[in-house]
């Protein structure tokens, strides 16, 4: 059997590259014997990346392949040498193409994060890990010696949701076989699979269509829709998806009413009402009514009544045969001139669009939120991204590195948030896999509590700004030892 090759919807794991570790190392060369620290930086994880690609016109590639990472960074080494980033990984999606967050737990979408709708535009989905820092950055008037370093930042892996819309200036609406495949097939070079049996046509159809005047336009061949299409029925989203981008809808009426007898009027107010369910913009959209099979005996009164509820709403009526070709010249003339009226509304040559840098802010101010919750008598759990990666990238077999994580967690006012939240001296403070012993805050390092917040959205700066003597206080003593 031949493979549905169409896919417009689908979900793929993507993790960035992780960072690689700062070295901890100190000049070594004959005459110089005490020499200064001089371990590099580890190199940063490269980035999972999706980038418009008008060549493409499904989501196949992702089909049967759900496991995307990038190159992670190497480590660094003495001499201050750094290490390499790791190179990013670049996956090509289609014009239309909507991007979403998936919930860790349920998978389920839990926002939006770009609509790529420009030929070349790009959005990082999977940021890759930083480099740890070498000992050189730890130096300062009173710590002439660091022996420690940063360990990389690992990459979170996670789920995304590739949702596909086509985007066409029009679009071909209505009930299963009204003639919506055989018209995409007389107006262009399309040549969609027709027969006559309801459902024929399973996935969208593209086909461009010039007039006589030298205007041409995308037009789409949409599945057909059902009453309650709106609610799922006869996947009714999966098609319904299609139309939201287009520009103008195409409203196609067969006038024999089908095998059932259906009457044309009902077919087009059912329609429209599932139309204006689904979304409520999709009613105010720019509709022309094509009243197809025209060439059948007995239609005639029901052409008319078609065209007066047509009229009626506002809407362009054009009675046409797929057959024949009565009609069509008239109506790709009309729909031509209305896509470039459209199309007049849309500023042209439009810059294109960076997404990832607002996509980088959002994921910036997530990621330095600190929430704080009890777990249970005695126990608190502190979480966050910016927070755990500090616990992330101490090496917990060094003390000096232990002290370090301290005077960081001091600088960011966490042992007044704690305070603020009600966790007493003894109780006992989780973050990730390690236990601390909580002593309390000292009056004089307090941060007021409505600053907090702000204190933490600083907190990848904190590691440059050491120009004092680390406070070695037992405020938060970190055992290090896994629950």
């Amino acid at each position: 059997m031949p493979t549905n090759t169409f896919t417009d919807l689908c979900r793929i794991n993507v993790k960035g590259g992780d960072g690689g570790a700062g070295c901890m190392s100190f000049r070594r060369e004959a005459h110089v014997p005490k020499g200064g620290p001089d371990g590099g930086d580890g190199g940063d994880g490269g980035s999972v990346v999706l980038e418009c690609d008008p060549q493409l016109s499904s989501l196949i590639d992702y089909r049967f392949k759900h496991h995307f990472k990038a190159e992670r960074g190497t480590h660094g080494r003495g001499a201050r040498r750094h290490g390499k980033d790791g190179s990013d990984t670049v996956l090509r999606v289609p014009l239309g193409t909507v991007v979403r967050e998936l919930d860790h737990e349920t998978l389920e979408p839990a926002f939006e994060i770009a609509d790529l709708t420009q030929p070349g535009q790009r959005v990082i989905v999977a940021p890759g890990g930083a480099g740890g820092k070498g000992n050189i950055h730890f130096v300062t008037s009173v710590r002439r010696a660091p022996a420690f370093a940063e360990k990389g930042e690992p990459a979170q892996d996670h789920w995304i949701e590739l949702e596909m819309k086509i985007m066409a200036d029009a679009a071909l609406v209505g009930m299963p076989s009204v003639g919506k495949s055989s018209l995409i097939a007389r107006l262009s070079a399309a040549r969609p699979k027709i027969a006559d049996y309801p459902f024929t046509t399973l996935v969208p159809n593209l086909g461009m269509v010039r007039a006589k005047t030298g205007e041409s336009f995308v037009v789409a061949d949409v599945p057909g829709l059902i009453e309650g299409a709106s609610e799922g029925r006869g996947l009714g989203h999966e098609f319904l998806r299609h139309i939201e981008r287009t520009a103008l809808i195409l409203h196609v009426v067969d006038m024999t009413g089908g095998y059932e007898g259906r009457d044309p009027v009902e077919d087009y107010e059912t329609i429209n009402a599932e139309l204006s369910a689904y979304a409520a913009e999709l009613a105010e959209r720019p509709q022309i009514v094509v009243a197809n099979k025209c060439d059948m005996p007995g239609v005639e009164e029901g052409v008319e009544r078609l065209r007066d509820v047509a009229e009626r709403d506002g809407h362009p009526f054009f009675a046409v045969s797929a057959v024949t070709g009565e009609g069509l010249e008239e109506l790709v003339l009309e729909t031509a001139r209305e896509v470039h009226e459209l199309r007049q509304t849309i500023e042209v040559d439009e810059p294109l669009v960076d997404v990832s840098a607002k996509v980088e802010q959002m994921r910036r101010r997530r990621d330095r939120a600190i929430d704080i919750r009890r777990e249970s008598k005695g126990v608190w759990r502190v979480s966050g991204g910016a927070i755990e990666r500090m616990v992330i990238q101490t090496d917990w077999d060094n003390d000096e590195a232990i002290a370090y994580l301290q005077h960081r967690f001091n600088r960011i006012g966490l042992d007044a948030r704690l305070s603020s939240e009600g966790c007493l001296p003894g109780d006992e403070v989780r973050i990730l896999g390690f236990a601390f012993s909580y002593e309390g805050a000292d009056a004089e390092e307090d941060v007021p509590y409505d600053e907090v917040e702000a204190v933490a959205f600083e907190v990848e700066g904190v590691e440059s700004a050491d120009d004092a003597a680390d406070p070695v206080g037992e405020r938060l003593a970190g055992t290090g030892e896994e629950e």
